[in-house]
């Protein structure tokens, strides 16, 4: 299953993410990832949490972050819940690639058994039909 936390800046997205992290990981009897562009969810977040920094592996496109989810996946199958902070500042701002790696979240998250959740910083009324399925 995929979430999308879309919006404009200032519109609450990381606040929504911290608290579906926070749920995630009381429920969750699996590992919980975090895939943040930065370390500003470090005091944010229980250490529970497994905090990545996409700058400190370089992912600076969706097909990296693509090869990047699928390598922790096979390095954990425990792994229950992803959530990724702000895609368009780790694999640039394309609203088509957001589009293409959400279809393709949807499809892993599926055959998986996981739970994916992203935020997107980008006006709700711009994206397609098919996107607006997971809003």
């Amino acid at each position: 299953m995929i979430h999308v936390i879309m919006g404009l800046k200032g519109t609450g997205k990381t606040k929504k993410l911290i608290d579906g992290i926070q749920e995630a990981v009381a429920k969750s009897q699996g590992d919980v990832v975090c895939i943040e562009y930065g370390k500003k969810l470090t005091y944010d977040v229980t250490y529970k949490v497994r905090l990545v920094d996409s700058k400190e592996y370089a992912i600076s496109s969706s097909e990296m972050l693509k090869g990047f989810l699928s390598g922790l996946h096979a390095g954990n199958f425990d792994i229950t819940h992803v959530f990724i902070d702000n895609l368009y500042k780790t694999i640039g701002t394309n609203l088509a690639a957001a589009e293409d790696f959400v279809a393709w979240c949807a499809k892993f998250a599926a055959d998986n058994s996981m739970e994916i959740t992203v935020s997107i910083s980008e006006d709700p009324a711009n994206v397609s039909d098919a996107m607006k399925q997971y809003i």
